[in-house]
């Protein structure tokens, strides 16, 4: 394991404290919250389940509203997996709220096997994802859960940037019938949207505007990308991002539309940049056979050093100076 620590001298930011009196700074984890919600508006087939994590993910709240739909099984993912699917073949709406290592790495034959399989209605929020928890290692880092779980069939993976992104994916999808991934951060990621956004299966969404090159982004390089925009402005390089955050589907025809505009595309990503969300991109490109190139900004093919999670954004390019620097050279 590559125990070397990243941390610039002199520098630190609230946003990478840690520890259960830090907790209170995850405020775009509102997958606790907006579950409470659903449930005083009458949908009474809501069930929580975590692993020892309802405070890290705040679904604790849920739980102190309604604790007998709410159940922790400590360190036991798979069981939880397994259980959140017998749940749902009896008629309840399970949500599993866990980090996403221990989800989607630990448990993808569970998921596979007992969920996707069946094509149950479960509800799973993979949280801390990528090098959010950068400081612990490798052992909580996940930059390979979208490559593991997009291969499997009826499963749809989406990746919410903020809370409001969060809430309107809960609610958006309440009706669909078969199990979702939900991929999201540590919480303590910049707002992206003022109030909640329109949300659809297989949709992406617009930030802003721009003509000379498109960002397709996910999670937490949204906000990368419209720091990256502000900065290309500066320098007279207009930016457009999206918000590509139905990963499976993903949305081919806002792809293809960027792509007939541009001779370039840029995708980013808090994941392995193989297999991962610029891979599902590059995908479609190919299949439609165009010409325009494609490149993927993200995570290395490499396992993380160790750090504060925004210094290690730095150091990989994933914030907005990295991928401004990434557009910037690519279009000269």
């Amino acid at each position: 394991m590559n125990t070397k620590a990243y941390r610039p001298a002199g520098t630190q930011d609230p946003a990478s404290w840690d520890m259960v009196g830090a907790l209170n700074l995850s405020k775009q984890l509102t997958t606790g919250r907006v579950l409470a919600e659903l449930a005083e508006e009458g949908h009474d087939d809501l069930m929580v389940l975590t692993a020892d994590l309802g405070r890290p993910t705040q679904v604790k709240v849920f739980g102190d509203k309604y604790p007998d739909r709410y159940f922790n099984f400590g360190i036991a993912e798979r069981n939880m997996i397994g259980a959140s699917a017998g749940l749902a073949t009896t008629g309840w709406k399970p949500v599993i709220s866990n980090y996403s290592f221990f989800l989607a790495l630990m448990g993808v034959e569970n998921i596979r096997n007992d969920i996707c399989y069946p094509n149950l209605p479960v509800r799973m929020v993979g949280t801390h994802s990528g090098i959010a928890m950068g400081f612990y290692g490798t052992s909580h880092h996940c930059n390979e859960d979208i490559g593991a779980l997009r291969t499997l069939a009826n499963l749809t993976l989406m990746a919410p940037c903020d809370g409001n992104a969060i809430a309107a994916a809960l609610r958006g999808t309440i009706k669909h019938e078969g199990p979702i991934y939900f991929r999201v951060g540590r919480g303590r990621e910049a707002v992206v949207y003022e109030e909640p956004p329109s949300w659809k299966i297989g949709g992406s969404n617009v930030i802003c505007e721009g003509s000379d090159a498109t960002l397709l982004a996910i999670g937490n390089l949204v906000k990368a990308g419209l720091d990256a925009q502000k900065l290309l402005g500066s320098a007279g390089i207009r930016l457009k991002v999206v918000d590509c955050y139905s990963i499976r589907p993903i949305d081919k025809q806002r792809i293809l539309t960027e792509a007939a505009a541009h001779s370039v595309l840029f995708s980013a990503e808090e994941h392995n940049v193989t297999g991962g969300f610029g891979a599902a991109v590059a995908e479609v490109l190919a299949e439609a056979g165009t010409s325009t190139k494609l490149i993927k900004i993200g995570m290395p093919d490499q396992y993380s050093i160790l750090g504060p999670p925004l210094h290690l954004y730095r150091h990989y390019g994933m914030d907005g100076e990295g991928v401004a620097k990434v557009i910037r050279s690519s279009l000269r």
